[in-house]
């Protein structure tokens, strides 16, 4: 189960697969503070049409393409 969490900034608005990127997250802190250890990384590169490929490697990874115009300024 993903838990929610609020926004880092309330007035900023983001599209779906950052808002999933930062569940992801937070669900993998969550789990690994529960088992009492974990390990992480994570890492980003602009890709074709100045999209955003964001990777979580955690166990195993998880990719996540972020369009520039989901960014918050």
């Amino acid at each position: 189960m993903v838990e929610r969490f609020p926004q880092p900034d309330p007035g900023a608005t983001t599209g779906p697969q950052l808002r999933e990127a930062l569940d992801r997250i937070a669900q993998i802190v969550l789990d690994g503070l529960r088992h009492g250890h974990f390990r992480c990384a994570i890492s980003s590169v602009i890709g074709k049409g100045q999209r955003r490929d964001l990777v979580i490697e955690a166990g195993k990874s998880h990719k996540f393409t972020i369009p520039e115009d989901e960014v918050p300024r």
